[in-house]
């Protein structure tokens, strides 16, 4: 019973329609679901992926309208990574950014890879890693009418940043309890900071990490639009799931028990420090309601709502998303 690496991330965005403009025409991410925050149904959920929408190519964000700016601190996710193919892509980026205006970095190197930071449109913190030196995980694949050309385009996500004050308990649980390896580290961005420490799981690769970053300048973060709400991990499937769930129990973790998302089934559990991680099973899929050819066109909402379709719809700002 093994990890087999990241599956999605979950984000928070206040403006749907242009969290869309950015992901899908700037990053040229496909939308593979319109749906909405199956725990609070005034909102949309909106997920973004590669060609079908794969486990490990998954940026999620729900809408949450009246969320106030994220304040960066500990306790927190604090770094998403999406992966492209080759360092070759990241000088394309850079030039893409401009042009669009996206706040960026200077390409540098982190854990060995060559990365290029950047922000989108409400400060959320994105990092572009090259995959020219990967050995693990694979991607999925770009989508082929993305505005992107497709030997620079993402195929998935990397490595996920999580920063804590005190990383022993966080480690704890993903070495002990999760079955993470410690694979290496690299040095803080932060003047007078212990380095950052490398985990991996399954095949390891940029697919399969998480970064453990202490830090003792910060104060908690607040969360709000620009912050990352979870990071969930790859299960293969739902019999290992449920095998997971005691094993979570066990260790007397407060935690969801089995959630059943339509698209994948869950379990939701804080480590810690507070972070909250969910295992996801790679299946069924977001092709299982809606035809492969049009992913995200049309609200889609599990059977478990679908009667109160009339009502969702009501309470939902249009977003057109056709065509895409």
């Amino acid at each position: 019973m093994e990890l087999k690496g990241i599956h999605h991330v979950s984000a928070i965005t206040a403006k749907a329609p242009a969290n869309f403009e950015f992901y899908t025409k700037v990053l040229g991410l496909r939308l593979v679901k319109k749906t909405v925050n199956q725990d609070d149904i005034s909102v949309y959920h909106l997920f973004y992926g590669d060609e079908k929408g794969n486990p490990g190519t998954e940026l999620t964000f729900f809408e949450i309208p009246m969320a106030g700016k994220n304040r960066e601190g500990v306790s927190s996710i604090s770094a998403i990574s999406l992966r492209v193919a080759s360092d070759d892509a990241l000088t394309y980026w850079s030039k893409r950014f401009d042009e669009f205006g996206v706040d960026r970095d200077e390409i540098k190197d982190r854990a060995g890879r060559a990365t290029l930071a950047f922000r989108d449109l409400e400060g959320q913190r994105l990092i572009l890693v090259s995959d020219h030196k990967n050995q693990g995980v694979q991607g999925g694949i770009p989508w082929t009418k993305s505005p992107v050309p497709a030997e620079f385009g993402i195929p998935g996500l990397g490595p996920v940043r999580l920063t804590v004050e005190d990383p022993l308990p966080t480690t704890v649980v993903l070495t002990e309890l999760l079955g993470f390896r410690r694979a290496g580290e690299y040095a803080s961005e932060a003047a007078g900071q212990p380095d950052i420490v490398v985990f991996e799981t399954g095949e390891g690769g940029s697919g399969a990490e998480v970064h453990v970053e202490e830090r003792h300048d910060l104060a908690p973060e607040q969360l709000g639009r620009g912050g990352v709400h979870h990071v969930a991990f790859r299960v293969d499937n739902e019999e290992e799931l449920r095998e997971w769930i005691q094993r979570i129990r066990a260790a007397r973790f407060a935690n969801s028990g089995f959630v059943d998302r339509f698209y994948f089934r869950s379990l939701y559990f804080r480590e810690p420090n507070g972070i909250l991680f969910e295992l996801a099973t790679d299946g069924p899929g977001f092709d299982t309601d809606e035809d492969i050819l049009h992913l995200g066109e049309s609200l889609a909402l599990p059977p478990f709502l679908e009667s109160r379709r009339a009502e969702i719809e009501a309470h939902l700002k249009p977003l057109d998303t056709k065509g895409e």
